[in-house]
């Protein structure tokens, strides 16, 4: 498998630009300055998450069962993502698009108290914050 372009300088972790690009096939070299994807700049460990989230369909408790981590971790990590790719993110607790998405949150945090995964006082917590966004 061919190495990945890096997209941050390992010097002074500015952007990278690609300066040039060649044909395998026939040798054709093309020189300028290209700018790398979005995708590019993002960590190795940005990369794994967002590839682990896109294959669950964006489904957060099956990202927590693949990565073994929890709820407020596969936020944090999703938060981290969208700044990543230079979008902003409400910095006190985020935000809803829409009743869809606030209404699978709560379920999700109401099915972890039912198994016992999380505690009565857990789930108040995240309940409370949950409905201050």
């Amino acid at each position: 498998m061919p190495n990945e372009v890096i997209g941050i300088c390992p010097v002074c972790s500015q952007p990278m630009e690609v300066t040039e690009l060649e044909c395998p096939v026939c040798h054709t070299k093309i020189s300028g300055n290209f700018q790398l994807c979005k995708f590019c700049s993002l960590t190795p460990e940005q990369k794994g998450f967002a590839e682990v989230f896109i294959k669950n369909r964006g489904n957060i408790k099956e990202v927590e069962r693949e990565l073994g981590i929890s709820y407020p971790t596969v936020r944090s990590r999703l938060e981290s993502l969208i700044r990543a790719l230079g979008y902003a993110v409400d910095e006190e607790v985020g935000t809803y698009a829409d009743q869809e998405t606030y209404a699978e949150e709560r379920k999700i945090i109401l099915d972890r108290l039912d198994s016992g995964e999380i505690s009565v006082q857990e789930a108040t917590k995240m309940l409370k914050r949950l409905g201050r966004r």
